[in-house]
């Protein structure tokens, strides 16, 4: 699975005007790695324990919570 890169994620957070740290962090994941899927993106967080907890913050249990997530914003 791929790993979270938080350096360009840092780098890409300084461009953005949004101040969600959880959006900015789906906005870079779809960028920088061209994923579009809310299964793949959701895999991907749960490895990952500082996008695991902002997903347990918004009470994203399952990719298709996710996928409401981001058809409503």
């Amino acid at each position: 699975m791929i790993e979270i890169n938080w350096q360009e994620y840092k780098e890409h957070k300084k461009f953005t005007a949004k101040s969600d740290n959880f959006e900015i962090l789906l906005d870079f994941i779809k960028s920088y790695y061209n994923m579009s899927s809310p299964t793949d993106i959701f895999e991907m967080l749960i490895t990952d324990d500082t996008a695991k907890m902002m997903l347990e913050k918004r009470s994203i249990k399952e990719p298709e919570d996710l996928e409401n997530f981001l058809f409503k914003r």
